[in-house]
């Protein structure tokens, strides 16, 4: 293809195509040379094609020079050389490595190559001392990703921080903090952008609100100033904030919600962050193409430097309204433990053999069992006990979790190894239990305060004493101290301290319990106005196939039990007390909770097991609206 074949296609003369591909071209019409450079890049036509590297005649070629390799300049090259290719620019890629040395050799082999612009990512401010080489030969370039000393293309961080700060506020967060880092290189931006939604919605700014790291003590400061929203202006430092939220035992997004910007969206970790994903590939297509523009001189209009798109989040998964404005959680403090089942042909007794026919081991123990059945009535529930360092710890961890129980309160004791509770069950679904604690006895009074936040905005606390008797007195008190109802199964306790006593709101003993707890050994109503008589409002003592018996001020009254065929009565009362807590939150009355969680009991023994028979929510109530629907209206 010759110069004349080009201006003949262009409807041009040749000197008119010679003067546009030689850059000469500063009085010709700006779409008589967007014509001339298109059928030029079209026809890859090379001015003196025999004669090497000609001043300034056009290369179409684009140096690119980069402060470093990243994961950012590796997409923003995805989206320069796209628009570079599809302009007809080949492209000349070198990495400074953020050295200025190597910074200055790249400028000069840009030179060198005649290239017809460069897209710069400064070193440092320092670079610009090297632009007299590409202005001497009058080679177009922009400064990306910061250059305080020149206009810098850049993503619009102070946008950002706003948008990540309104969706918190969207969430109803008025106190807010700003985890920024010292020394980040859009620091400034990202601040001011924080601080104008706040100022938008009226929400003042203090120092309080800033913090440049996640170390516990900041994260402690947080809680006590009673922040409930974070943006982060660095993903990384999202990740260790979000890791030491966890390790200090707080919660993402049921404690402290968090947003940050991010490269790719992490849904599938185990630490997803809820962000706008950083569009560096368009960033990337969009400098190229204010490049080219300089380059074939075919726009006048100032540079838009900012770089502003319509910023999306990935998703919310660590986003959520304040505990404050939310449901209240359940937390329930108890045992934790392998149920090792035996099935027999009749009950173990002194002096006698007993034949076992079949065994099975389970995840167990009233605590799980319980925070299990409020996790499977819809409900937020956190479990607190002790687990061993073993492999049954492993496995209680991995069930609670896919129960959707949250795991925070749980620490694994080094010094004993996981509870176990041996189980007999004959066949006619009778059983009887035998308890070696191990773990269950290393919670502590000390621990639970340790613990106490996760009583925070609770609304039910369930207490099973198959743990050392201080620990169970302390929930009561820390239940009482935030305001939640205290349900108490008094497993294995012989007696009933009063301290223990007037922090408890249901007292749900079973038969057996009742009459030991009891000093007199009367009739069970007897033993009921006895427990009422020290406080406590509501008893309700279990009878098995019996039903139960309800007595407070107002009421006494028997409550038979719906017909369900007895296979393994292990789990009845754990059945029937997180059933029993489960309605009363949702509003039920009294008398109609204590028949739903019968028949939710009735489900439990009626099959083998605990956990696997626990019904859930759905279930229980299609099979009560067939039986007994009026206790669901």
């Amino acid at each position: 293809m010759t110069i004349k074949e080009i201006a003949q296609l262009a409807g041009v003369s040749t000197s008119t195509v010679s003067r546009i591909v030689n850059n000469k071209d500063q009085n010709i019409n700006p779409q008589t040379r967007s014509r001339v450079l298109k059928i030029v890049k079209e026809y890859n036509y090379t001015p003196y094609g025999d004669v090497k590297n000609i001043s300034g005649t056009k290369k179409f070629v684009i140096g690119v020079l980069l402060r470093s390799i990243s994961e950012v300049s590796s997409l923003m090259l995805e989206g320069i050389l796209e628009t570079a290719q599809e302009f007809g620019y080949t492209i000349m890629l070198l990495n400074s490595q953020n050295s200025l040395e190597t910074e200055a050799k790249h400028i000069t082999a840009f030179c060198k190559n005649n290239v017809d612009g460069v897209l710069w990512e400064p070193v440092s401010d320092e670079s610009c001392r090297y632009l007299d080489q590409l202005t001497r030969q009058d080679i177009p370039f922009c400064f990306m990703n910061g250059c305080s000393e020149y206009p810098s293309y850049e993503m619009d961080f102070q946008s950002i921080a706003y948008e990540l700060t309104q969706k918190l506020v969207d969430h109803k967060h008025t106190s807010i903090a700003c985890l920024l880092p010292e020394g980040m290189r859009y620091g400034d931006s990202f601040l001011k952008g924080f601080q104008k939604c706040l100022y938008d919605h009226q929400i003042p700014y203090t120092g309080r609100m800033l913090i440049s790291d996640a170390s516990e003590d900041q994260i402690t400061s947080l809680s006590r100033n009673n922040i409930t929203g974070i943006v982060s202006a660095d993903y990384q430092s999202a990740l260790s904030l979000y890791e030491q939220i966890r390790r200090i035992n707080f919660r993402i997004p049921s404690d402290f919600s968090l947003a940050a910007p991010k490269l790719t969206a992490d849904f599938s970790s185990l630490m997803p962050i809820s962000g706008i994903l950083l569009p560096y590939r368009e960033f990337g297509s969009y400098i190229c193409g204010q490049l080219i523009s300089r380059c074939e001189k075919i726009s006048e209009e100032e540079p838009v430097y900012l770089y502003q798109t319509d910023w999306n989040f990935d998703h919310e998964s660590s986003l959520d309204s304040p505990s404050f404005l939310r449901s209240k959680r359940f937390v329930v403090v108890g045992s934790i433990n392998m149920d090792i089942t035996f099935n027999v042909d009749q009950l173990p007794q002194a002096g006698k053999a007993t034949n076992i026919l079949n065994s099975a081991v389970v995840a167990g123990g009233k605590g799980a069992n319980e925070s299990v059945g409020i996790a499977r009535f819809g409900h937020e529930v956190s479990l607190i006990g002790e687990i061993g360092n073993d492999g049954d710890a492993t496995y209680l961890f991995d069930m609670l979790i896919r129960s959707g129980v949250h795991t925070e309160g749980i620490h694994r004791s080094k010094k004993n190894e996981t509870g176990k509770a041996y189980i007999y069950i004959e066949s006619g679904g009778e059983s009887t239990i035998s308890i070696l604690p191990g773990a269950n006895n290393a919670l502590t009074a000390p621990i639970l305060e340790e613990r106490q936040h996760l009583f925070k905005d609770a609304g039910s606390c369930l207490i099973s004493t198959e743990i050392p008797v201080e620990a169970a007195i302390k929930a009561a008190e820390l239940a009482k101290k935030y305001g939640a109802r205290t349900f108490l199964k008094p497993s294995i306790l012989r007696e009933l301290p009063e301290s223990l006593v007037q922090h408890t709101d249901l007292f749900i003993p079973n038969r057996k319990e009742a009459s030991l707890l009891c000093p007199i050994n009367g009739t069970i109503e007897e033993q009921a106005e006895y427990f009422l008589s020290l406080g406590i409002p509501v008893v309700i003592i279990t009878l098995g196939h019996d039903g139960c018996y309800l007595k407070t001020a107002e009421e006494a009254r028997h409550f038979p039990a719906p017909s369900f065929t007895a296979i393994d009565t292990t789990g009845g009362a754990d059945a029937f007390i997180s059933s029993l807590a489960s309605y009363l939150y949702d509003g039920y009355t009294l008398d109609k909770s204590i028949q739903i969680a019968m028949y939710a009991a009735g489900f439990c023994i009626s099959r083998q097991g605990v956990i696997p028979a626990l019904a859930d929510k759905y279930t229980l109530e299609t099979y009560i609206m067939k039986k007994a629907p009026e206790l669901l209206l």
